[in-house]
Formats: structure tokens, C-alpha cells, sequence
């Protein structure tokens, strides 16, 4: 029996909307369960990967860093990568190199490559199932 593959498409930035914690919690379950994982990533969402991200304290309430123990979309992104190692499965994640351009967020961390809307396309085309999460 052959391993099916889902992809996710994504469009939200870090720390703006549900949507992406929501998109982060179908992409764990899809892993979870055996499926290879493809992520192409665009707009705003390239940011998710990008390796610069830091931790911050929350001075309104009072809180150090460790403290406020602020979660980082870098450190899910490669916890999620950890998980498909972990089960024997792939995860493929994109960044539209478009939108990282725009955005100067070319950084990514391992794992996460640069790519087109072209790469889209190709894994929408041979995958058992593609999601699109768009934003409002």
C-alpha cells in the first residue's frame, strides 16, 4: 500500500490568525497518521519558517522571556519536521520565493526550501488531496 500525500496551502503570517494554528494542527494530525506532508507557503505565512525569529518578554505583564515562554512558528514548523522523521514520513515545506522577496525573509531554517507558485500547482496535480487555507 502506497503512502498518500496531502497538501497544505497557506497564507497567514505568524501570530495574525487561528488559521494558522488550525492549518499547523491538520498538518500534525495528517503526520500523525502516517501521510506525507507537502506545505507551500505564500504571502505573509513565508514568514512562518523564517530562522530570525526570537523569543520576547512581555513587559505589560511583567513577565522575563522564559517567563512568558513566547511560542515561535520556527520552532513548530521544525517540530513538525522531527514528527515526520519520527513516523517515516515527509514533509515537503515551500516558501514562494516571490513573497519572500518581498518580505526580506529569505532566511529560512533547514528544511524549508524556496520555490514557485509552479511547485503549488505540481503537488496540487499529484497529490491524493490539497487543502488551500486562504486569509479574509
Amino acid at each position: 500500500m502506497s503512502t498518500k500525500t496531502l497538501t497544505f496551502s497557506i497564507m497567514d503570517s505568524p501570530f495574525e490568525q487561528a488559521r494558522t494554528t488550525t492549518a499547523f494542527r491538520m498538518i500534525h494530525e495528517a503526520i500523525e497518521r502516517g501521510y506525507n506532508v507537502n506545505v507551500f507557503a505564500y504571502e505573509g505565512a513565508v514568514s512562518l519558517a523564517f530562522a530570525h525569529q526570537k523569543p520576547h518578554a512581555n513587559a505589560v505583564h511583567g513577565r522575563g522571556v522564559e517567563e512568558e515562554d513566547h511560542p515561535l512558528t520556527k520552532d513548530w514548523i521544525a517540530a513538525l519536521q522531527e514528527k515526520a522523521k519520527a513516523k517515516g514520513c515527509q514533509l515537503d515545506w515551500i516558501n514562494c520565493g516571490l513573497c519572500v522577496d518581498e518580505r526580506g525573509v529569505e532566511d529560512a531554517i533547514d528544511g524549508c526550501r524556496r520555490g514557485a507558485p509552479s511547485d503549488l500547482w505540481k503537488w496540487a496535480s499529484e497529490s491524493d488531496g490539497t487543502l488551500i487555507i486562504a486569509t479574509k
